[in-house]
């Protein structure tokens, strides 16, 4: 079998990842067993200025978009592609726009030491899901949890500072690459995905992306 790394650039905040996320998991069914579709989640924030407290969310949407119906709208749409994915969007929950740096700090640690991808789903599922503010430590301790860390590893290492310089620089390099927006999915050096495609058209990107690969 083909083993290939894929590197998605995200936002724990960025509704289109969590689907993208999902499309990206039935593009790897999709594929097996001809190709293993190994996944890294890379750091990216759509907010780097966020207050680290974060903002009310109704207040940040509408000054980010000038009306809370046009919000409203597009909370709308993605509910709707939500909803073909099997993720229920409760907006209605949400009431802070959280800052994400020690979200990626969190996922660059899970990396490191535990279920990476475990932890990007509680990520996604506690803001998304229950409205739960991911920029607060109790609720990234429990995420980490999710993914196999203790809370208490969590704790320390926000405390401590692990991995603020590795996350600034990762985004850094993205930002570099000209990456602006997410999801991106890159692969064998390359982006080859921006945005949330449907599973088919991801299947089709990977496979093409493995093209050069060896069985091992």
């Amino acid at each position: 079998m083909r083993i290939l790394d894929v590197s998605v650039v995200s936002d724990a905040i960025c509704p289109w990842c969590f689907i993208g996320k999902r499309r990206l998991e039935k593009a790897a069914i999709l594929l097996a067993p001809r190709l293993r579709v190994k996944i890294s989640w890379r750091p990216f924030q759509l907010n780097p200025d966020m207050p680290k407290t974060g903002v009310s969310r109704p207040d940040y949407r509408f000054r980010k978009f000038g009306s809370l119906d046009y919000s409203r709208w597009l909370d709308e749409q993605v509910a709707a592609a939500g909803a073909t994915e099997g993720i229920a969007f409760r907006h209605d929950l949400m009431k802070r726009t959280p800052n994400t740096v020690d979200a990626h700090r969190l996922i660059w640690l899970a990396g490191r030491e535990a279920n990476q991808d475990a932890v990007v789903e509680a990520l996604f599922r506690a803001y998304f899901l229950e409205g739960r503010d991911i920029g607060d430590t109790a609720v990234l301790a429990d995420a980490g949890e999710a993914g196999g860390l203790l809370k208490r590893r969590v704790l320390t290492a926000l405390a401590e500072g692990e991995g603020a310089v590795e996350v600034t620089r990762e985004e850094a390099a993205f930002r570099a690459m000209g990456i602006g927006s997410v999801p991106t999915m890159i692969a064998q050096g390359a982006v080859i995905i921006t945005g949330a495609e449907m599973p088919g058209e991801i299947a089709s990107a990977l496979l093409d992306a493995a093209a050069s690969l060896v069985e091992v």
